[in-house]
């Protein structure tokens, strides 16, 4: 019963906000962040009433297979952009930038801790400082695929920017494998060739070969309907199936089998838009019936925020340094990788900028990170929540700034005016010649 008045408390406040937000033309995700924040802990959950607001973060926990299955869906609509027909064209520009701009931003945050660590050893100590630039890899590509749902951008820069954000999480979880096997290393003194490289690139085929499975088989049952709405079911409980396998694992010594659930949705997406003949309705359908779900994770997400870590001055001194430095490696990775492989002016300057968000690959990362011990495991955590805590205020709108500014989206306020300007326009003769039968019946 909590649960559910939760849930649909967190939507309502969600919608209600981008009302208010609308008016000053910012993005809808920026809307549900907000609000997740204002009926969290520290602020309308502190009240108390009974599921209005999440009085403690045990309470956004209960919600916790809402983003689940939400992140499930996001990288099930993101699997859609690598069809065959369009990689064609972006493919080889689409991995090249996505690999060269991920490590560009490990390597500087890696180099910026590094010297902070130089300066204060007392304070950040070196697995902590290598594992922040592992983490400074990934994306969120929930923030990014919302923007460009809500403004329909598209154009060159779009038709990048979703690929590039999926292989950035698949290069991320490779980095951030290496660089944490090496943390763990220097803390405890021993080194493993398997849990370095071996568990990691184990966990990626794993996870494409169960999304790539399970994309076949939903293709091939999808042929016994005739009707696009038991279609569009089976599609949906596709999702959920991906999303409840991925988080099986299995132990074998040293040698860990597990699954990306990030991965596994992507690949089940991929397969099914490039052999099923009908996939372009049936993703449409998926993303309408998905929309309640995005928008309440993204309620959720704003409630995660732990807004103590402002509290701890040591703590936004390195968020700071680990939030420009990140930036500024996505910037000029993405720069100049894409002048590499001659993409054109307005993609050269404004891809960086949207690949800042940053959040759940991110903070899945922090969870694994408190296996370096209380005190370092914690310094990472504080870190990028404070980290994604700007960057998902942020983050959201310099993105539709960046595709704004490269022509991909036009003004939606501007776009509802006119529509509705059209509709009153040809309701108006209806309307008038209404009245003057009203007024001529009175007589």
């Amino acid at each position: 019963m909590t649960a559910l008045l939760s849930f649909a408390f967190a939507l309502m406040a969600g919608l209600m906000m981008t009302r208010l937000f609308n008016r000053w033309r910012l993005p809808d995700v920026t809307a549900f962040l907000v609000s997740g924040v204002l009926i969290g802990p520290f602020v309308l959950g502190r009240l108390g009433i009974h599921g209005f607001g999440f009085p403690t973060y045990e309470s956004v926990a209960q919600l916790e297979v809402i983003s689940k299955v939400a992140m499930g869906f996001i990288a099930f609509a993101i699997g859609n952009e690598f069809r065959l027909s369009q990689l064609r064209k972006t493919g080889r520009q689409a991995l090249i930038i996505g690999i060269l701009q991920a490590l560009a931003a490990a390597v500087l945050v890696d180099l910026t801790l590094l010297g902070f660590h130089a300066l204060f050893p007392e304070i950040l100590s070196v697995p902590a400082a290598i594992t922040l630039g592992a983490i400074a890899t990934a994306t969120a590509p929930a923030a990014t695929l919302m923007v460009v749902r809500q403004y329909k951008a598209k154009g060159e820069l779009t038709e990048l920017l979703l690929p590039i954000v999926a292989l950035d999480d698949a290069v991320g979880l490779i980095v951030f494998a290496v660089s944490f096997g090496i943390a763990k290393a220097l803390i405890s003194g021993a080194v493993s060739v398997v849990s370095i490289l071996v568990n990691p690139l184990l966990e990626i085929a794993c996870s494409l070969l169960l999304g790539a499975l399970a994309g076949f088989v939903l293709t091939k049952l999808e042929t016994m309907f005739h009707s696009n709405t038991n279609r569009n079911s089976m599609t949906i409980s596709f999702v959920f199936l991906t999303v409840a396998l991925s988080s099986l694992e299995l132990t074998f010594g040293e040698l860990r089998i597990g699954f990306s659930p990030l991965l596994v949705c992507m690949m089940l997406g991929t397969l099914f838009c490039n052999i099923s003949p009908l996939s372009d309705d049936l993703m449409q359908r998926a993303d309408v019936w998905s929309q309640p779900l995005l928008a309440v994770f993204f309620v959720i997400s704003g409630a995660e925020l732990q807004l103590e870590v402002f509290a701890q001055p040591i703590l936004v001194c390195i968020g700071v340094v680990y939030i420009v430095s990140r930036s500024l490696g996505k910037y000029f990775g993405a720069r100049y990788s894409a002048q590499m492989v001659g993409c054109s002016e307005k993609v050269v300057k404004y891809l960086g900028i949207t690949l800042l968000p940053q959040a759940g690959v991110a903070l899945g990362m922090c969870v694994t990170a408190q296996q370096l011990g209380p005190e370092n495991g914690s310094l990472v955590r504080n870190i990028i929540l404070f980290s994604v805590l700007i960057y998902e205020l942020v983050g959201p709108l310099m993105t539709k700034e960046a595709l704004q500014a490269a022509g991909e989206i036009s003004e939606k306020p501007k776009e509802v005016l006119e529509r509705r300007a059209r509709k009153l326009a040809q309701a108006e003769p209806k309307e008038l010649l209404e009245r003057r039968r009203a007024h001529k019946g009175g007589k």
